[in-house]
């Protein structure tokens, strides 16, 4: 009798203390003890809500620790990758940055399928607006979007009222931008100032070219690119943005132009709003006097047609501690996650009506209606389409992207090259 008692104790006591979660089929149980979960992202002293979520999340869980592992932005995907696929177990939670390396990470089992989980945890795929279906891959899901941002365009109101130009408008035309970004540009030397900057990623030459729908960056035939390059290196020729040439050797980030007030326009991801905001409080960005719009269209789209991005968040295949990592994951991603990232000026992938309104109610956010309005979009297309060689397709793109705006191949050699290689992928 005493022995059955203590059995019964024990499996009590054990079901007390146990959850279970299924990974890729599966199952865990929660750990009880100490745990030290090393999370792998970029720019932790640049993004502003790494650290209130790790803070968040070790207040609710004492025995946890998050211990985040900055693998910088320049070459994050390609270091992410070769350490998964070079077995690394010292890795827990790995963050997505975009579709080819998801792709890669998924192709080479570096990442767990998170579908049980999901089901198991009752996880409203419907609150994330469709991102998890674009994250599928052969019925199954193995990462949940915590992040979802879109392009606008940031500007310096010094800028332009030194220039006596009018703000740009919610219903900016991409020749309308380029036209401002002339007028803007002026001075010489360490008093130099830019009309725009369009940074070193693809994406900056490239996005515009897709936001009619007609196209992709994974078909294979970039013909459509030709007048968006033909715009860039006009823009750069003529001085109203920076060199590609200089950005890139510098290794200059795209912060810091905006930062010192040098530059008029920047087109860059909402994920920025949160930084700019907390570096004018700091002091560390001197462009004080800002706004934002939404992304310039083409000529015939409809205003506030914008391009997205979407970070999220994987269990690495080889990690000792799956269930806390899965545990992790479903607070970040889930509805104190997205108020926690909706506080720092961020949009969430999770969103409801108060998200926009919150981060347009913080303090420092321009309290003006436009930038207000540009939080949201009338149609956003991803970046690049989910595909399994998105990862292959991204180093023929940016290897001609950099021959192009570097001069050394000709636009329409470079469109070709791009052709021919995405063709030649298998």
């Amino acid at each position: 009798m005493y022995r059955g008692k203590l059995a019964r104790a024990l499996v009590s006591a054990a079901a007390a203390i146990s959850i279970t979660v299924a990974l890729g089929g599966t199952v865990f149980a929660e750990e009880t003890g100490p745990v030290t979960l090393k999370w792998a992202l970029w720019d932790l002293d640049k993004v502003a809500y790494y650290k209130p979520l790790i803070t968040a999340y070790q207040g609710k869980h004492p025995n946890v620790t998050i211990e985040p592992l900055d693998l910088g932005s320049q070459d994050y995907t390609q270091m992410i990758a070769t350490q998964l696929t070079g077995g690394a177990k010292d890795i827990d939670v790995v963050t997505i940055k975009d579709v080819p390396g998801y792709a890669t990470l998924v192709k080479a089992g570096s990442v767990g399928d998170l579908s049980g989980f999901i089901a198991e945890q009752k996880i409203d795929k419907a609150g994330y607006g469709g991102l998890i279906e674009e994250l599928t891959l052969d019925n199954k899901v193995y990462a949940l979007p915590f992040r979802s941002d879109i392009w606008v365009v940031y500007y310096n109101k010094d800028i332009f009222d030194k220039a006596k130009q009018p703000y740009p408008t919610n219903d900016m035309t991409w020749a309308d931008f380029d036209r401002t970004a002339e007028a803007l540009k002026g001075g010489m030397g360490v008093n130099k100032t830019y009309g725009a900057l369009l940074h070193t990623w693809r994406s900056t030459v490239q996005l515009p070219g897709i936001m009619d729908g007609k196209h992709t960056l994974v078909g294979g035939d970039y013909a459509f690119l030709k007048p968006w390059y033909e715009r860039a290196l006009k823009l750069q020729k003529d001085g109203a943005i920076p060199s590609y040439a200089s950005l890139k050797t510098s290794n200059t980030h795209y912060s810091a132009l905006f930062f010192n007030g040098t530059v008029g326009m920047l087109p860059m991801g909402t994920w920025f709003v949160g930084t700019q905001i907390a570096k004018v409080k700091s002091g560390e960005s001197k462009s004080k006097n800002w706004g934002i719009v939404k992304f310039p269209h083409p000529e015939g789209v409809a205003a506030g047609t914008t391009a997205a991005q979407i970070a999220a968040l994987s269990v690495n295949s080889n990690s000792a501690h799956k269930d806390t990592a899965l545990d992790f994951i479903k607070f970040v991603t889930g509805p104190e996650g997205a108020a926690i990232i909706a506080d720092t000026g961020t949009l969430p992938a999770l969103r409801n009506d108060g998200v926009t309104a919150k981060i347009a109610a913080l303090p420092g956010f321009p309290q003006d209606e436009n930038s207000k309005a540009a939080l949201s979009a009338q149609k956003s297309y991803l970046e690049m389409a989910v595909n399994p060689n998105a990862a292959k397709i991204e180093v023929v793109l940016n290897r001609v992207h950099d021959a192009i705006m570097t001069d050394n191949e000709s636009i329409d050699d470079g469109l070709k090259d791009m052709d021919d290689g995405v063709k030649a992928i298998k």
